[in-house]
């Protein structure tokens, strides 16, 4: 299959735990999540561009913070209008943003941007409980054994 979303060939970046189940990697944790995210897992100033064929509009802070507990490394923000950032993570050198189709042609700038904590994204509440509903939904996903 081929993936849309930056950095999916970038090397090899496994998992570091087992705590959802098989062997992760970003494209298999990709295929996961795409059933999962929602309206819901979307950003609440980004809930008018979410649609099926949008999955990935606003869901970049929730899904690099579950990518970094299944493969460690570090996430990152590419500092947006508006002082937002754009998530991604960076495992082992390796980087690659499973939100990045969002933004469509536009092409991101993946280098020397500050690092993002997960303390700080997570003060505001609706966020940490997006997070946490899809950190469940992907529990429940494995547990089902759905692919």
């Amino acid at each position: 299959m081929t993936y849309k979303f930056y950095g999916w060939n970038h090397g090899e970046v496994f998992a570091i735990t087992r705590e959802y189940g098989e062997d992760w990697t970003p494209c298999k944790l990709y295929d996961a999540l795409s059933p999962i995210w929602c309206e819901y897992t979307c950003a609440p100033r980004l809930r008018e561009k979410w649609s099926r064929e949008n999955k990935t509009a606003g869901q970049c802070s929730i899904t690099a913070f579950l990518a970094q507990d299944i493969f460690g490394g570090k996430v990152y923000g590419i500092p947006l209008p508006g002082g937002n950032y754009h998530c991604y993570n960076v495992v082992n050198g390796c980087v690659f943003d499973l939100t990045s189709e969002q933004f469509g042609e536009e092409e991101l700038n993946y280098e020397n941007n500050p690092e993002q904590f997960r303390e700080k994204h997570f003060a505001k509440e609706e966020k940490r409980l997006r997070y946490e509903f899809l950190k469940e939904e992907l529990k429940k996903h494995r547990a089902g054994g759905r692919d």
